[in-house]
């Protein structure tokens, strides 16, 4: 059986952390695994594993069906996978791109794949390396929907829950940017409020078990608050947007009061106020999403 139809192989370009967390999964599910990396030397464990290291990205992407890549962003994609012979190797493969990037440079390769004969889907993973080949591991796709159910099985040997969310080759870096949205503004606030914390004199061990719960209750108004926002009802159930800005304003005094910047929690207040100058005062946070989509 030829390499190009040989459909448990797979070629994974790009052995970052990320990238050689996927190739190891492949490896050990019995997938045959060829690699290749632009900084030499990050594939000597994997290959004592049986993967084969290719000499260049063009011999890595001829090796087998499925190629994925998965490097810092598409502009480091685009810097390999653009080149002649790199493309002249995937035309008629799949391509699926796990690197992170906003939607519209998803959809630009996409475009670009189609214009050279190169079957493509886009994808993100939304779960560190340690999760990779476990139960834990989450992987969001996109793009035709015939073209993932025929990769899907190899796919799957990642481990994990793999969902197609449709056909728009950008939708999974939409979701992708919208929910590391949610974990880098939730880390801004958890080390701003380590340091208020620090600066009254709590340890980090004696608040962790508070902020858990401030955590906690945080799905079922993800919950709440998604309902409200599909259906346009921003009428406030428990606390107002003039709430929150209070509440707001305490927070920005007191970190400024021990030295601290509040640049973070005085951009969020200004959305507030915002929100109140419009005259939504008494509708529910949510309210602001809305604002700011606005065009």
């Amino acid at each position: 059986m030829s390499a190009h139809s040989d459909q448990s192989a797979v070629t994974v370009i790009g052995l970052g952390p990320m990238g050689r967390a996927l190739a190891g999964a492949f490896l050990s599910a019995g997938v045959r695994v060829t690699v290749w990396n632009r900084t030499p030397g990050r594939d000597a464990e994997l290959t004592e594993r049986g993967a084969v290291a290719a000499a260049s990205p063009e011999e890595a992407a001829a090796a087998s069906p499925l190629t994925v890549v998965c490097v810092v962003n598409y502009a480091a994609a685009d810097s390999v996978l653009r080149r002649e012979a790199v493309i002249d190797a995937l035309k008629g493969r799949t391509l699926v791109n796990l690197s992170a990037d906003t939607p519209e440079r998803a959809r630009d390769a996409g475009r670009w794949a189609s214009e050279h004969g190169i079957r493509y889907l886009d994808g993100a993973i939304m779960t560190p390396t340690m999760t990779i080949g476990t139960p834990a591991g989450v992987f969001i796709h996109s793009g035709p929907a015939d073209l993932y159910e025929e990769h899907r099985p190899v796919l799957e040997t990642l481990g994990g829950t793999h969902t197609h969310l449709g056909e728009d080759i950008g939708r999974a870096a939409a979701y992708d940017v919208a929910l590391l949205d949610i974990f880098w503004t939730a880390m801004a606030g958890w080390t701003h409020a380590l340091a208020v914390a620090k600066a009254e004199g709590i340890s980090a061990g004696e608040f962790v078990p508070f902020a858990q719960g401030i955590a906690a209750i945080l799905p079922g108004i993800f919950e709440g608050d998604a309902a409200d926002a599909d259906s346009g009802d921003f009428s406030a159930k428990v606390n107002p947007v003039t709430s929150a800005a209070s509440s707001m304003a305490h927070i920005i005094e007191a970190s400024e009061a021990h030295g601290i910047d509040a640049g973070v929690m005085r951009a969020a207040e200004g959305m507030a106020r915002r929100a109140i100058g419009r005259g939504h005062g008494a509708d529910g946070f949510v309210r602001i999403a809305e604002l700011l989509g606005r065009r």
